[in-house]
């Protein structure tokens, strides 16, 4: 690690000619000087070690949150410095860190990393799990998903991730039935219209809030219902995270293969368990954040059956 030396930094005078006495003083100072130098240089390592702490470059895209003061105050009692990398852009987190340019992420879910993985032929491995937030149908027509009526319409996103939990979402609630049982990767057309009791109209996800006063119901995004001022609590339905059908859509804490063994990486993935760091989250989120406690083990397992689900359908 290179020190920054100021501009203002003043030079020590030359010593000045026909002192010898001085000569020696100055000597045994520039001895000490290089001591005290060794010693700082030596107290950082190339891996980011500094004086017992290790600093760990972590991309996120939500650099802003009010929990990242508490987390990176609890990761520092515990020697470890965050260094925060904030990506606007979803699709730059995973590049940057298979190339090395980051340690961890934390930004994404298992069926992300499964379709990143897949296209880009990288093995980006979870370490620890965070949290899911439950993906929620809504109605300001009906109080229950039994009053929803035959042959009654709902409003679904329309992206590839989105619209395929969507429906696993409305199969879980009675609503639809999907040949086969239905994939992370289902489509509207893989629906048995004679075996379902709504028919589904896929919208921007932007616009599911908008459709309601139009459909019987819809399935809106968390971050669209939170701007939407929609209560969490009144919706009619969510996927339960403690489900099989909820796995795909765990947060988790991401490094590369090689790493995911790096116990200053796990030990950070087992601090954001901190309670004081869950009831940030929880207060972000409005209460809609369910924090999921699964062992590395377990989530490469799933990534693995995501990533053959997702290679299967390429073909």
């Amino acid at each position: 690690m290179s020190e920054n030396i100021s501009d203002d930094a003043v030079l020590p005078e030359k010593p000045r000619k026909k002192r010898g006495p001085l000569i020696g003083v100055t000597l045994a100072v520039v001895v000490v000087l290089v001591a005290v130098v060794l010693v700082v240089v030596n107290a950082t390592s190339d891996s980011g070690t500094t004086a017992g702490h290790t600093t760990v470059k972590i991309g996120v895209t939500d650099a802003s949150s009010d929990y990242w003061t508490t987390f990176r105050r609890i990761a520092a009692d515990n020697g470890i410095d965050l260094e925060l990398v904030n990506f606007s852009d979803y699709t730059q987190a995973n590049p940057a860190l298979a190339q090395g340019q980051l340690d961890v992420n934390l930004f994404q879910h298992l069926l992300f990393l499964a379709n990143y993985n897949v296209s880009a032929d990288q093995t980006l491995t979870p370490i620890g799990s965070t949290y899911v937030v439950p993906l929620s149908l809504y109605s300001r027509k009906h109080n229950a998903v039994a009053g929803i009526p035959q042959g009654g319409q709902v409003a679904i996103p329309n992206d590839p991730t989105n619209q395929a939990r969507a429906l696993l979402v409305l199969q879980s609630a009675g609503l639809i039935s999907l040949r086969g049982g239905g994939t992370v990767l289902s489509t509207p057309a893989e629906i048995d219209q004679a075996a379902s009791k709504v028919t589904v109209t896929p919208v921007d996800a932007s616009q599911t809030v908008a459709a309601l006063p139009s459909v019987d119901a819809a399935i809106v995004n968390n971050n669209f219902a939170l701007d939407a001022d929609l209560d969490p609590t009144s919706a009619l339905f969510n996927d339960d995270p403690a489900s099989p059908s909820a796995e795909p859509y765990i947060n988790t804490f991401v490094t590369r293969a090689t790493d995911k063994d790096n116990p200053t990486y796990l030990k950070l993935a087992e601090l954001y368990r901190d309670p004081r760091v869950a009831t940030e989250v929880q207060a972000e989120s409005k209460g809609t954040s369910v924090l999921v406690s699964r062992p590395g083990a377990e989530l490469q397992s799933i990534l693995g059956r995501l990533e053959e689900t997702v290679r299967a359908a390429k073909q």
